[in-house]
Order: C-alpha cells, then sequence, then structure tokens
C-alpha cells in the first residue's frame, strides 16, 4: 500500500481533502513578491501574507505538496549532495494548514491518524518532541494520542539564545513564531544513533519526519512575544523521507523515484556501478535544475541563475567523471517527467525549454573547461615551487566553473600539490558573503494589515458610492483626515480596480459636498482595497458616504493594453510554440509590457506574424465574456492561469472568441475591436531564457506609426528620394561609402609601404640588432600592424615599436623577427611601453599589441625601449 512516491502523494492530499482542506497546487520555486527569499524552500512560503494578515483567502485550510529547493544562501549543502542519505538539492514538502482555524489538538491528531491508520506506521517506532514549555503539546500527545511520556521529549532553548530552539519555529526576527512539535522514525538498532535531545542524535537512526508549528505568537522588534489573535498551524513532512519508510529503505537515494533516475543516467552514461555517489548527485541534480527552469530560472552568472548553473554544471562534472562523452543530462528529462507523475505537469508544459536549456548549458561548459585548462596552464607554468595557491584554484572553481577535484587531477598529473586549506578559506569566505545577502532582516510587522472586505464593483461601473471603513495615515488607523494629509481610504464597495496581475491601480476622485480626496495609485491590502492619494478639500470621517469615480479615460486606455496581453499571449504560443509561457506583466494606460519564456530572440519574421495575427483577432471583433466558476472547471474548459497569480477555488475566466481563455481578475473591454490598433515597439531579452516585448494599442499605436512615417520621409528627404524608394537609394549610399572606405584603406596602405622605407633609415643598432622605435602620425591604427610587417620585412632582423597618438588614446605594436625571439618576446616589450601609458596588451612572441590612454606619456615611453633592449642584447 502506497509503496510509490506518487500514491504517497496523492493519499496525502486525499487524506486532507476529506477532512476539509482546500487542496492547493504547488507554488513556483521562485517566490512570488518576496524578495527575502532565493527559492521556495518551504510549504508556508506561498501563504506568507496569509499567516501575516495581509491576504485572505476563501479557505480556512489548505494542503499541498510543494516543490522546495535549497541551494543557495543560508540553506546551502550542495556538497553534500548525493554523499549523505538525506541532502537533496531539490525536494517535495507534503503540508497542512490552517489559518485561524483549528489549532494544536486537531494538527496533531491528523498528524497521527495519517501515518499510524492510513499508513499503518507501527507507534513504538514513533516518538515525538515539544517545546520545553509548551505543556499543552505534551498533554494532548500524552492523554489525548496515548503516546508514553517516556516517548516525548522536551527540547529547550538549545541554540543559545530564548527561544532559539529546535522545537520553536520563526518566520523572521519578527513577525509569527511559535513552538514545535516534530515526530520521529526510528529505522532501527541496527543503525548508529540516538534519539533527539541526546548527545547521540546526530545519527542517522531516529529521523524527523513531520514538523508542526504552532503559530501563536507575533514577535516584535523589541522581542516582545504578543499572542496572535488567530493561532495558526503550518506544518511540513518530506516525502522522500516518509517514501524511503514506506518502500523499507534507509537511504532517500533508495526510493523508486531516485532508483528509476539513477538507472536512467546509468544507461545513457554506460555504466553498471549503480552505488556510484555520482549517480545519486546527477538523479538528485536534475529534479532541481529542470524544474527550476520550468520556473523561468535559466543559467546565468547571477542571482538565482548563478545557483542553477553551479548545480547544472556539477551535476555534469560528474558524469564526466562516470565516463560521460558527449552531452547527456537533458537526456534524463522524460524520464523525470514519467517518474514524477501528477507533480510533474508543469514540467510536461514546458519539456521542450527545459531541455533546450540544460543541453546549451552543458555545451557551454564544455567549452569553459577547456578555457580553464588553458588557463590553469598559464598558472601551472609561471608557478614559482610546487604548490598552487588556494586562491588561484578558487577563482578557477568561482569564476571560470573550473571543479577543484579537475584543478587538483591536472596538478598531480605533474606533480604540483594543490593548496586545499586555502582553497577551502576562500570558499568558506564566499558562503559568509551569501549567507549575509541572505539575511534581509525584513520587519514582518512593517506591512500595512487591514482587516477589511472591500466589495468591487468596477467590471460594471467607473463610479458608485461607498461607506469609509478605514482611514490609514503613516500605516496607523484614525478616524478623521485632514486637508493636506495623504492617506489609504478603504471603502465597502468601490469601482477602483487595486493594482493586481499586471493591471496598476486606478487614478479618479473620492467626493461628497464640500470634499474632495483625489486618488493618485489604488492597492490590494488582502480583501481591502485601498484608495491612496491626498485630501485636498474638506473633512473625511470614518462611516461617511462617498462617491467614488474613476478615471474613465485612464481606465479605458488600460483596458485596451490588458486585453491585448490575452490576445499576445495566445499569439505567441501559436508562432512561436507551446512552451510559450507568461513570466510577468505591466499594463498601464500608455503602453504594455510582457514577458514570456523563449530560449532565443524572436526573428523578425516572427514578429510581424504575432502582430498581424493580434490585429486579426481585433479587426474579428470577439465579444469578451466572462465567467465565474470552480478553478478545475476553468482548467478543464483550457483557460491558462498565469505567471506567478494566486487564484482561489472560484476563479473568473475571459474568454476572447475562439483564440484566448485565460483566468483573470483584471477589467476589459466589450469587445476586441475596441482596441483598434495593436503595434510593438520593442522586443529584447532581459534574462537567460526570457524575453520582453512591449507594445501600444488604440491611439497611442496611430501616433507611433505616424512618428514612424514623418522619420521616413525625413530620411527620403535626406536621401532625395520618395518613401517608397528609401531602401533602395540607402543600399546604394552603403555601397558607394564601402568602396570609398576600401580605397582609403589601400591609400593608407600604399602611404605606410612608402613611408617605411624612410623610416627604416632610422633604425639604429643596438649590441648588433637593428632596432627602430618610432612615433607614427597620420595614419589610421587598423594600418599599425600592416607598416610593422612591412619594416620587419626590410630589416629582415631586427626589432620594430611603433606609438599612435589617436584622439585620447595611445596604440602601440611591437614586432620582433623570428630569428631573435629567444632574445626579446615582442608581448613583454609592448607590456613594458603600456604600462607607461596607463595600459597594457600582449600577444604573441614576434608581435604584440598595446593601448593606453595616457598621450603625454607616449614619447617617454618610447624612450625607454632602447635602455630595456640594451640591458637584455647585452
Amino acid at each position: 500500500m502506497y509503496q510509490t512516491t506518487a500514491a504517497l502523494r496523492s493519499a496525502f492530499l486525499e487524506f486532507f481533502r476529506k477532512n476539509g482542506h482546500q487542496v492547493v497546487d504547488s507554488s513556483s520555486l521562485v517566490p512570488g513578491n518576496d524578495p527575502t527569499l532565493l527559492f521556495t524552500n518551504a510549504g508556508m512560503n506561498q501563504f506568507k501574507d496569509v499567516f501575516l494578515g495581509m491576504d485572505k483567502r476563501s479557505y480556512s485550510r489548505a494542503t499541498t505538496s510543494q516543490r522546495c529547493v535549497r541551494a543557495g544562501g543560508k540553506h546551502n549543502d550542495l556538497d553534500n549532495v548525493g554523499y549523505t542519505a538525506r541532502h537533496h538539492t531539490f525536494f517535495e514538502m507534503l503540508g497542512n494548514f490552517s489559518f485561524g482555524d483549528y489549532f494544536k489538538e486537531d494538527a496533531i491528531r491528523f498528524a497521527w491518524n495519517f501515518l499510524t491508520e492510513e499508513l499503518k506506521l507501527p507507534k513504538e517506532r514513533l516518538c515525538v518532541t515539544v517545546y520545553q514549555s509548551d505543556d499543552e503539546a505534551f498533554d494532548i500527545w500524552n492523554k489525548q494520542i496515548g503516546v508514553p511520556a517516556e516517548d516525548i521529549i522536551r527540547i529547550g532553548d538549545n541554540k543559545g539564545a530564548p527561544y532559539a530552539s529546535d522545537n520553536f519555529w520563526q518566520m523572521g526576527d519578527t513577525g509569527p513564531c511559535g513552538p514545535c512539535t516534530e515526530i520521529f522514525y526510528d529505522h532501527g538498532d541496527h543503525i548508529p544513533g540516538g534519539r533527539p535531545g541526546t548527545p547521540e542524535e546526530d545519527g542517522d537512526r531516529f529521523i524527523e519526519i513531520w514538523n508542526i508549528v504552532f503559530m501563536q505568537y507575533n514577535r516584535q522588534a523589541d522581542g516582545v512575544m504578543e499572542p496572535l489573535p488567530k493561532p495558526s498551524v503550518d506544518t511540513g513532512m518530506g516525502i522522500e523521507r516518509i517514501a524511503a519508510i514506506m518502500q523499507g529503505v534507509h537511504s532517500n537515494y533508495e526510493i523508486d523515484v531516485f532508483r528509476t533516475l539513477i538507472a536512467k543516467t546509468a544507461e545513457i552514461i554506460g555504466v553498471t556501478d549503480l552505488e556510484n555517489k555520482s549517480l545519486r548527485v546527477i538523479a538528485d541534480h536534475i529534479r532541481s535544475c529542470a524544474f527550476l527552469i520550468a520556473d523561468g530560472v535559466m543559467p546565468s552568472n547571477e542571482g538565482r541563475g548563478y545557483v542553477l548553473r553551479r548545480i547544472i554544471r556539477r551535476a555534469v562534472r560528474h558524469g564526466n567523471k562516470l565516463g560521460a562523452t558527449d552531452t547527456f543530462f537533458y537526456k534524463l528529462v522524460p524520464t523525470l517527467i514519467d517518474v514524477m507523475g501528477d507533480a510533474a505537469k508543469g514540467l510536461k508544459a514546458t519539456q521542450s525549454i527545459v531541455e533546450k536549456a540544460l543541453k546549451a548549458e552543458e555545451e557551454q561548459f564544455a567549452r569553459t573547461l577547456e578555457r580553464g585548462l588553458g588557463i590553469l596552464d598559464v598558472a601551472l607554468s609561471e608557478l614559482k615551487g610546487d604548490t598552487l595557491d588556494g586562491e588561484t584554484v578558487f577563482k578557477l572553481y568561482d569564476t571560470y566553473g573550473f571543479p577543484m577535484d579537475l584543478t587538483a587531477d591536472v596538478c598531480r598529473e605533474r606533480n604540483i600539490k594543490v593548496d586545499e586549506e586555502g582553497f577551502d578559506a576562500a570558499m568558506a569566505e564566499q558562503r559568509s558573503r551569501a549567507q549575509a545577502a541572505g539575511q534581509f532582516g525584513a520587519d514582518y510587522n512593517a506591512g500595512l494589515k487591514i482587516d477589511a472586505d472591500s466589495e468591487f464593483c468596477g467590471y460594471s461601473e467607473l463610479s458608485g458610492n461607498g461607506k469609509v471603513i478605514g482611514i490609514y495615515v503613516d500605516g496607523q488607523a484614525v478616524d478623521t483626515l485632514q486637508v493636506g494629509q495623504q492617506a489609504v481610504i478603504v471603502l465597502d464597495k468601490t469601482p477602483f480596480y487595486g493594482e493586481s496581475g499586471g493591471q496598476v491601480g486606478d487614478k479618479g476622485q473620492l467626493t461628497a459636498e464640500g470634499l474632495l480626496f483625489e486618488v493618485s495609485d489604488t492597492q490590494k491590502y488582502a480583501q481591502a482595497t485601498g484608495h491612496i492619494g491626498q485630501l485636498s478639500k474638506g473633512k473625511l470621517t470614518l462611516g461617511q458616504e462617498l462617491l467614488a469615480q474613476v478615471d474613465k479615460k485612464l481606465r479605458h486606455r488600460t483596458q485596451l493594453n490588458h486585453s491585448v496581453t490575452h490576445l499576445l499571449h495566445a499569439a505567441l504560443r501559436q508562432v512561436l510554440g507551446e512552451h510559450v509561457t507568461q513570466k510577468g506583466s505591466l499594463v498601464e494606460p500608455e503602453r504594455l509590457r510582457f514577458d514570456f519564456s523563449h530560449f532565443e530572440a524572436v526573428k523578425p519574421e516572427e514578429l510581424k506574424a504575432v502582430e498581424e495575427m493580434v490585429n486579426t483577432q481585433i479587426r474579428r471583433n470577439h465579444e469578451l465574456q466572462t465567467a465565474e466558476m470552480d478553478i478545475e472547471q476553468a482548467k478543464a474548459k483550457g483557460a491558462m492561469a498565469l505567471f506567478g497569480e494566486k487564484y482561489d477555488a472560484q476563479v473568473r475566466v475571459v474568454t476572447m472568441g475562439d483564440f484566448s481563455i485565460e483566468l483573470c481578475g483584471g477589467t476589459h473591454v466589450g469587445r476586441t475591436g475596441d482596441i483598434g490598433l495593436f503595434k510593438i515597439t520593442s522586443e529584447g531579452g532581459i534574462a537567460a531564457g526570457i524575453r520582453r516585448i512591449e507594445a501600444v494599442t488604440g491611439a497611442a499605436a496611430m501616433a507611433f506609426v505616424a512618428e514612424q512615417q514623418q522619420e521616413l520621409n525625413d530620411a527620403a528627404n535626406l536621401l532625395k528620394a520618395d518613401s517608397h524608394s528609401v531602401v533602395a537609394k540607402l543600399k546604394a549610399q552603403l555601397e558607394r561609402s564601402r568602396q570609398l572606405e576600401k580605397e582609403i584603406a589601400q591609400l593608407k596602405d600604399k602611404l605606410a609601404a612608402a613611408a617605411s622605407a624612410d623610416m627604416v633609415a632610422d633604425a639604429q643598432e643596438i649590441a648588433g640588432v637593428k632596432v627602430l622605435v618610432k612615433q607614427v602620425e597620420g595614419i589610421d591604427p587598423g594600418s599599425l600592424r600592416g607598416l610593422q610587417d612591412e619594416l620587419k620585412q626590410k630589416l629582415q632582423s631586427g626589432i620594430v615599436v611603433l606609438g599612435l597618438a589617436h584622439g585620447d588614446k595611445v596604440n602601440l605594436i611591437a614586432g620582433v623577427t623570428k630569428d631573435l625571439t629567444a632574445k626579446v618576446k615582442a608581448g613583454e616589450l609592448v607590456a613594458m611601453v603600456a604600462a607607461q601609458v596607463g595600459g597594457k596588451g600582449g600577444g604573441r612572441p614576434d608581435m604584440a599589441q598595446a593601448g593606453g590612454s595616457e598621450v603625454a606619456n607616449l614619447p617617454q615611453a618610447l624612450a625607454s625601449v632602447t635602455p630595456w633592449l640594451t640591458e637584455r642584447l647585452a
């Protein structure tokens, strides 16, 4: 029973669904609207605003199977992954949550019943921990559940400060917190280790499988613990750990998911030893890498993309250690999709882009390894002594992605030691920086929390009466507002749209007799709509009736741009492929911005096809239809959910003919024809794998077209042509310009050759070697190399150094005939000169170039060549 991970996942969600919980999909691995997190690392992340009182849901109980990644910041165990039984970069956290509904008794009973009745785990194999002073939890376990007192372990403040305990949880230095109780499973006395709270607790015998957090306090900045008005529950159980227990194995890497991925990796690479730790590393890393890319993260040199790049390259390096000679990592994606079952629905939808991104990064890493070997060769050739310093090893690793173990292999072949202690110190310093960067110090009590509901009537009307149910000045609730004061006004009913889903908040006015409140923005605060602005006339009081009037012109323009984003999304998917998904948007009166997943630049012909397709749908003048329905009904109907958005059980579906159907709470036009015209103004990349289109509609689109037409007419006038022949005329002008440039270059080369005959006469002899040092004028920097070659040929044997002051820059070149390179290296010579003009350079022993910025120092720098050569040629 429940022998597969997929079956366990389903059983858990179904158990809590039967117990009144809303089954909520896993949120993205990229935390929505949470700058304090690198990646989603716990099941409660997507509910953080609910726990903080800044958001409300239509349900008070929820259950999830949340995808999590811990591979950066303070949760960084990357080097341990694959070598221990339970370290992972990616894991699934099963959880159940209560938002002011049930508390300790029900939370404990749910957990115990699922483990002992549903999964039928033997009770004698289980023990629990509680916070030292949490007598309530202790009594529930002992007197109601029946756990013997000796199997309930109290854990106090074991981390050096009050409330710093393995059994006391807090969101941050401030905010919701509370004691927790944990359930441990005894894997048996054949495995070393002791119970929690004992000196042997770090062993692998007793494994924590479930953590139940009781959020009952709000920690203030001064450390005071205030009781929460609505205590809540947050639980978590790692699916890999419980799967190991149910499948009768000790290591997570022995469960079905990993066995399948390990076997497939071995098959692809061609290895037979399935116990090799490198197979574990690859099997773990394909999960985090594939799901991160599916959620919009792409390999890069910073932030989340840098962490992803490190994980991919670690996997590829382990593949190389196993003997992989070709790209292999991306080939695991289909197997991953199969073995993850329902949890891989989003991954399946983006399979092609995930595979393409993984393959491209693996190919790039192969080139990086080649470059790294070249850099390492130079470092070793210049090494003094028999040990390569740790800083160099770390730089190769951190900057070039060159693994430390590969550096050690190369050094070993040359009988050179590696300063591992220095490397470890540099690595520790980097980890310290990463951890410091991850400690954002957010004050979770700082946000404006409004416990009120506002009814939105703005779909059908742009003005209406509403009663003032909240006035907030500088985050504090007040009863009255005076002229000149800025505030957030909350009405019980409003036509104003609060910023959401990329659509900006409405502007307008709140009025009454003798009163005017000018609304400059509208925001959502949980279920309340806040009108942000300033009172410019009268006195505003709590309970007052106001007339709310939205700026019609701005709302109309915003609606045009919002509706067209739906058409644009659908068109991009038809033209570029089903892998395209929205990754963010901005919809405002003046323009729209649409971000989407796509691995390469959109070709001009593709962009043209998208624009034409959208305008075709505008001309078809579809009537926009909206309907409220259950979210599962909406998905079954084919409605697309947008990236990073949170949806309630009941959702609003917006349909435009047979072309577009999306979940959307925003405001829209009545018919697509209202949009008038759609015009793309720009397209470009904003991150690896993420593109951005900016566009305009309606009158703004007409103005954009008129401006382009005017520019075309101006260009035509300059070229003395009409607008229809501009391109042909411009091509002819460019061709003429290229021909003239070619002729000029040829003339310069002839002049340089003629000048070289005169310049050779200025050569001097140093220790029997002909040396020509010259500051040249009147030639193009690009001609220096040809002039240097000409002079070397005329000298037959000798050294040439030329300097050119070109504007505010210095160009240098040094040439040494091949018979003299054993005595003088052109690279060393030009570097010496360049250093005196504020530059640097290098090249081959027979020819090297450099640049500089200190033009005034050029004569003195060239004068230093003679003594420098005299010393070396003597």
